[in-house]
């Protein structure tokens, strides 16, 4: 007997194993309290676990692939700022004194004060923090309670794991210890757990509801994440088909080796740039071994995430140097830095207080407020530039009041450089990310005003769609392929065409196989993605007609409001 159920598939792979359910719900504990000689042992012990809850983080950062998205080691970074914070590592501690209560126990009732703030808040996006609350708190019970082995520690080599929700370090630790592919009943898209899948290279299903409830214990499990199926079979016929379609994935990631050192040319001679985005200065070894044309984005952050002070100019410069001279004369382009205002720095003036940090002060907002955290950061990537082939872009763009700021803070920037007697290039290329739709609008001026254009379709379409990618509640709606959407990067294209200028695509769209033929067809021919996708997607650069696609998708665009355009776009998109 077969059973079938759908869910969000977000790793393209298929993947046979046994079910192991993990029941990794927060653990329940009951109130016990101690006698007041014992007070000061339970205080320690509350620290000790907090503490080996943080080196247990830090170790798992560690193990997380260079080639992985930056979103992945915030995920940690914010789960171990969280284990710093005084909410978790004093209050807790303060109930012990106060009320003589045992270390569980007093972490308890502080998790159900925080939940209840977070409950109370209008915002999803902050509502849906609460969810990091939960997995942190588990993470430092589990040490109090010295739960680190069990059910947890069974062997899952191969298995596929059937979860509610999965904590960053917990995925993380999975596929270090061998797991086949997982499921969970909760996320979306572009949820934390779906990110962290795709990855890791995971194959897996997020969103299917009630999973944890309708399969047992060690049954054969089919998950295909291209096609989000999940199927629970012992039947022969049904395993046989997957494992020969599972060869044939193999036969094609061995085949897609071939392609290292062949040009991304489509059938009838057009040629497409293949860029990295990277994060590390050591994630050029990737970049340049699978023979990309570039790093068509570099995200400066990781220098300034989980540290109490900011990088000097000095530091800066040697990571930014490293990267730049690590790619033997390859183009770099270096994104100006994206913080947000979930993502504070200690050393900025004001603290934020929007509800929404997606909409509030970060980015190229954050910088222009803070100069003296900007000025450093401009000097470190000017002085950069003299080392090889440098752009500099600049990310969320809105208004181009920002723009003339921006050019003004680096014509002065230039003339310190200069004072100082420190080189720079001549002539350096500015662009910015067009991810507000406002920028989209209006990119005819964006493209007057400076040297190239790059698409951030991550947030251009939560923007767009009025909806938190992250939140559960609402990430069903996240449709890169919505008329609006398209119409919006059609709209860019168009403006680089007509002002002769360079568009690119930096954001998750440029890395997917299905969106490629779409992208080809409306005129794109630069793509910036993760080093992993990159030889999967030449190989459908090459099996394409460029020609061709623009005339599909050209009467597509003229009709995307009529009742075929959805038909009309699958067949597009599914010629890869």
């Amino acid at each position: 007997m077969t059973f079938s159920c759908s869910g969000i598939g977000v790793t393209p792979g298929i993947a046979i194993g046994n079910a192991h359910l993990l029941q990794r719900g927060l653990i329940e504990v009951s109130p016990r309290f101690v006698p007041f000689n014992q007070i000061a042992n339970e205080i320690d012990r509350y620290r000790q676990a907090v503490a080996s809850a943080r080196r247990s983080l830090s170790t798992v950062e560690k193990k997380i692939p260079r080639s992985t998205w930056s979103e992945i080691a915030s995920f940690i970074d914010t789960h171990l700022l969280m284990l710093a914070d005084a909410a978790l590592s004093e209050v807790p501690i303060d109930f012990i004194r106060e009320q003589n209560c045992a270390a569980e126990w007093a972490l308890q009732l502080q998790r159900d004060a925080l939940v209840k703030v977070f409950d109370a808040m209008d915002d999803p996006y902050l509502r849906s923090r609460k969810d990091d609350v939960d997995h942190v708190i588990t993470h430092i019970q589990k040490f109090l309670l010295q739960k680190k082995k069990g059910e947890d520690s069974a062997d899952l080599q191969g298995r596929i794991i059937i979860a509610q929700d999965l904590a960053p370090a917990d995925t993380i630790l999975l596929k270090h210890q061998g797991v086949a592919g997982f499921v969970t009943e909760g996320g979306g898209p572009m949820s934390h757990t779906a990110i962290l899948a795709r990855g890791l290279g995971i194959p897996a299903l997020v969103g299917v509801h009630h999973a944890t409830q309708i399969l047992r214990q060690g049954e054969r499990l089919i998950v295909d994440g291209k096609q989000g199926t999940l199927l629970a079979t012992d039947e022969k016929s049904i395993l046989d088909h997957y494992r020969n379609l599972i060869r044939k994935s193999e036969q094609r990631a061995t085949s897609l080796l071939m392609l290292i050192k062949k040009p991304a040319i489509t059938l009838d001679g057009e040629t497409a740039q293949l860029m990295a985005n990277i994060e590390l200065p050591e994630d050029i070894e990737a970049t340049r071994s699978l023979s990309a044309d570039g790093v068509g984005l570099y995200r400066t952050e990781y220098l300034f995430m989980n540290r109490s002070g900011t990088p000097d100019e000095e530091e800066q410069f040697t990571a930014y140097s490293q990267a730049v001279e690590g790619l033997n004369g390859l183009p770099i382009t270096i994104r100006t830095l994206d913080l947000g205002a979930d993502k504070r720095l200690d050393n900025c003036s004001q603290e934020s207080t929007t509800c929404n940090p997606a909409l509030g002060l970060r980015a190229i907002r954050l910088c222009l407020k803070e100069p003296k955290l900007f000025r450093p950061h401009l000097r470190a990537i000017l002085r950069a530039t003299a080392l090889g082939p440098v752009k500099i872009m600049i990310p969320m763009l809105s208004n181009l009041q920002e723009v003339y700021q921006i050019k003004a803070m680096l014509q002065e920037t230039k003339e310190s450089l200069t004072r100082d007697g420190l080189d720079y290039a001549d002539n350096i290329c500015v662009g910015g990310m067009i991810e507000v739709p406002a920028a989209a609008l209006a990119a005819d001026a964006f493209a007057r005003e400076l040297d190239f254009l790059s698409i951030g379709t991550n947030d251009l379409v939560q923007y767009t769609l009025a909806i938190d990618r992250i939140d559960d509640e609402v990430n069903y709606l996240y449709d890169p392929l919505h008329p609006s959407v398209l119409r919006l990067i059609q709209m860019v294209i168009d403006a680089g065409k007509r002002h002769n200028i360079p568009i690119s695509m930096c954001g998750e769209m440029a890395g997917d196989p299905r969106y490629i033929p779409l992208l080809l067809g409306m005129g794109l021919r630069e793509f910036s993605m993760q080093p992993g996708s990159l030889l999967e997607v030449k190989r459908v650069v090459r099996s394409l007609d460029a020609a061709s696609l623009a005339k599909q998708v050209g009467r597509m665009m003229r009709n995307i409001d009529k009742p075929n355009a959805l038909d009309a776009l699958s067949l597009i998109c599914n010629q890869y």
